[in-house]
């Protein structure tokens, strides 16, 4: 029988309601966008920040499907982006919010990798 770690259970849970936070501001027009203050203007610090915590969320709760998390998340990032793209929302495509989603990725599961190094062995 599988068993879960606490851990893994919560970063499960977190992972899909900030997925579903994540989708609902990519999707929102911008005249509903919250006016978060600097953050707005920070366009690819946004994607790179939302995939990061996505990436380290689901790397961590699901450490056995690597794979299928890289593939699901820029899967998600391509099809945000395609969606804006479709002018129903009023939002623009830009290729280079892929990128920095793909950036945001590495960069969580550089620090998913960490947490766990630290939490099964306490190696640096």
């Amino acid at each position: 029988m599988l068993r879960l770690d606490s851990y893994q259970v919560a970063a499960r849970i977190v992972f899909l309601v900030t997925l579903a936070g994540v989708l609902l501001l990519a999707f929102l027009p911008v005249q509903l966008s919250p006016d978060i203050g600097w953050a707005v203007h920070q366009d690819k610090l946004n994607h790179a920040a939302a995939f990061a915590v996505l990436a380290a969320l689901g790397s961590l709760g699901w450490p056995e499907r690597k794979v299928r998390l890289i593939v699901l998340l820029a899967f998600t990032g391509a099809a945000i982006e395609v969606l804006q793209g479709a002018q129903l929302i009023g939002r623009d495509m830009d290729a280079f919010d892929l990128v920095a989603d793909c950036a945001g990725m590495a960069f969580g599961l550089t620090i998913a990798s960490w947490t766990k190094r630290r939490r099964v062995g306490g190696l640096p």
